[in-house]
């Protein structure tokens, strides 16, 4: 009878750390694509190239569009186009994910 009770526990604190993993990758995901969104309304704006706020947003959010950038450019794809499709990949990406979780 204490064997069942201590799985049972033990399963019970299993579940609460998972959940907590989980809303943390949410949360994260969600700061990413505000941090996303933000840079995406500043590259509209006459900004001086050095500053602080869209170079804290490049700094950001390149590490995470870097990759689909790199595969993009690999396969030559969406070449020519004026939008930057690489960022908004990754921002559907990131969207479908915290969709997901």
């Amino acid at each position: 009878m204490f064997v069942y009770h201590e799985a049972i526990y033990e399963r019970q604190e299993l579940i609460q750390i998972a959940y907590v993993l989980m809303a943390t990758v949410r949360a994260v995901l969600m700061v990413l694509e505000l941090l996303m969104l933000a840079r995406a309304l500043i590259s509209w704006l006459p900004l001086p190239e050095d500053s602080p706020v869209e170079n804290f947003l490049w700094t950001v959010t390149e590490p995470v569009i870097a990759p689909v950038r790199a595969l993009c450019d690999r396969f030559g794809w969406f070449e020519g186009l004026p939008i930057d499709m690489p960022f908004f990949l990754t921002f559907i990406l990131l969207s479908v994910l915290s969709a997901l979780l």
